[in-house]
């Protein structure tokens, strides 16, 4: 790339990175395979590591190139803005296909399933016992995300610095308590639809919440070496709006499987 652009976009300099993050995204399904087979998790740590090393040494090429380097101008930052937006659409319609087969499974069981929802055999969860504390925790974190956006915002470092804080934490205690809701669940994935559609869109729903926590951390990390400035702190806003998207998400999860569904 030159170093005399007259223009304000991003041309990126040569990565290895895309190239690493694909070894290692291959090596680690690979031994999720082997471990599934053989129990032995050797290659599936090799492949978390890779991509581990990858993601941290991305993220800090990116970091610097927005931060140190001023290459994210205001045309860029328009893109990415644009980027992040089609990307939750396309979350969305992600998720969609999950309530599509539990609503097309649960308003007109087949006789399989002893024509009733819940099927025949299956103890649902009580919705008012965890999933309602898990629903305050993110609702609570939706709270303390937006808190800590309008903070930065106004150029009060300390409160944005605890409103990322309380809500990783938040995020952390949520994947803990699901965590033990599907330790404790009275029917398994393979416990006809019911139980494929509850842990599919319930353990896809989770994974995004350990990947916006993780969003949420690296920015927390980031606010503290001072990488955001009240003008200028677009992965930040990125991670609220992904986090803002986890939360409504969770709603329709417990509203329909949760509650409805019971």
């Amino acid at each position: 790339m030159s170093n005399h652009a007259n223009h304000p976009f991003h041309l990126v300099d040569y990565s290895p990175w895309p190239l690493t993050g694909a070894i290692g995204a291959l090596i680690t399904v690979s031994g999720l395979i082997k471990w599934f087979h053989q129990f032995n998790p050797n290659l599936l740590i090799l492949g978390t590591l890779i991509t581990i090393m990858t993601m941290y040494q991305w993220w800090r090429d990116i970091a610097r190139e927005g931060t140190m380097q001023g290459l994210h101008t205001y045309i860029v930052s328009l893109g990415l803005r644009w980027g992040m937006i089609l990307f939750i659409v396309s979350e969305i319609f992600f998720f969609l296909s999950f309530f599509w087969a539990f609503f097309h499974s649960s308003l007109s069981p087949t006789i399989e399933l002893g024509a009733m929802w819940p099927p025949t055999g299956i103890l649902p969860f009580n919705p008012f016992q965890i999933p309602l504390l898990n629903t305050a925790i993110l609702l609570a974190s939706g709270v303390t995300v937006t808190w800590a956006h309008h903070s930065l915002m106004e150029g009060n470092h300390t409160q944005t610095l605890q409103g990322l804080l309380l809500t990783v934490i938040l995020g952390v205690y949520f994947s803990i308590l699901q965590g033990y809701e599907y330790l404790e669940a009275p029917f398994t994935i393979s416990d006809a639809v019911y139980g494929s559609t509850f842990f599919m869109a319930t353990g896809f729903h989770g994974l995004h919440v350990i990947i916006g926590t993780t969003f949420l951390l690296i920015c927390l990390i980031r606010h503290a070496k001072f990488h955001f400035s009240p003008a200028h702190h677009f992965g930040f806003e990125a991670a609220a709006w992904y986090w803002h998207f986890v939360d409504v998400v969770w709603l329709f999860l417990y509203i329909s499987i949760y509650w409805w569904g019971s």
